[in-house]
């Protein structure tokens, strides 16, 4: 039998209900959507503190060599003590992850390469962002599955694109598919010489990944992924239950030319 008085008390639950879910999904796109927060460094200009050297043939926390260190307020990374670099890849990974973020560095090139590195190392470096921690690294292995933003500097006569994408151990999603070449090109100006350059990277979990120079975005892409074709990858995707990266490490490389950060810097942004 038909109830006015049980329908009505049904009608305005169900109202309510659904109020406050569009409510809910209202500010989670708003807050989704607002870049809140501010710059924070996360060098302090003195030393290493927060941050943990992985490099290749060596243990976690030993900095072969003294690779990276700290003088004159700047972060360096140097081969001074290197014969040669026989693929000792480094990377320096800050002691915590991130999902939504913006994040930039000033960097500059100088000096020679260190002998023994490869042609395609000369004055390249790299951010490597939604990484993998690095204790899960093994001792031989030479770069973190991870999405790497590479920081190039030109020869002084040749183009040469600037935070290009590299993808170790990972894949993403351009123009609406799926896209697995290992390197991609920006649309960035060359910088030769050993001038300071400002890169930057806006990171919104899953959804889209900018790289940013002088104010205008240079690549875009979405949906980073772990690789399953890639033996190490397919077994953080096992332990993480998915393929889908939506946040991790970040990380800076030494690759075997000598560079300079001066500014580390992240603003959090909220999901």
């Amino acid at each position: 039998m038909f109830h006015p008085t049980r329908f009505n008390r049904i009608f305005f639950a169900a109202t309510v209900a659904l109020c406050s879910f569009s409510f809910v999904h209202a500010e989670e796109t708003k807050t989704e959507n607002s870049e809140t927060g501010k710059w924070v460094s996360l060098f302090n200009g003195k030393n290493l503190e927060g941050w943990t050297p992985k490099i290749r043939y060596h243990e976690l926390g030993d900095n072969f060599k003294d690779t990276f260190r700290v003088e004159d307020g700047l972060l360096k990374v140097r081969y001074d003590g290197y014969d040669k670099f026989n693929e000792t890849f480094g990377h320096l990974f800050y002691k915590d992850s991130f999902s939504h973020y913006r994040f930039r560095v000033e960097y500059r090139f100088l000096g020679d390469q260190c002998s023994g590195g490869p042609g395609w190392a000369f004055r390249n470096s790299g951010i490597m962002i939604h990484g993998e921690k690095p204790e899960t690294m093994s001792r031989d292995q030479d770069f973190p599955v991870s999405i790497e933003v590479q920081l190039l500097g030109g020869d002084g006569k040749n183009p040469r694109t600037n935070a290009n994408l590299c993808t170790p151990g990972t894949n993403v999603v351009k123009d609406g598919k799926l896209f697995t070449p290992h390197c991609t090109s920006s649309t960035s100006d060359t910088f030769h010489g050993d001038d300071w350059v400002t890169v930057e990277i806006e990171v919104r979990g899953n959804e889209i990944i900018k790289h940013i120079i002088d104010g205008k975005t240079v690549l875009q892409y979405t949906k980073p992924q772990l690789d399953p074709k890639d033996a190490h990858a397919k077994e953080l995707s096992e332990q993480q239950g998915g393929i889908q990266l939506s946040g991790g490490t970040i990380s800076l490389q030494s690759e075997s030319h000598p560079c300079d950060f001066r500014k580390v810097e992240i603003m959090v942004l909220e999901q």
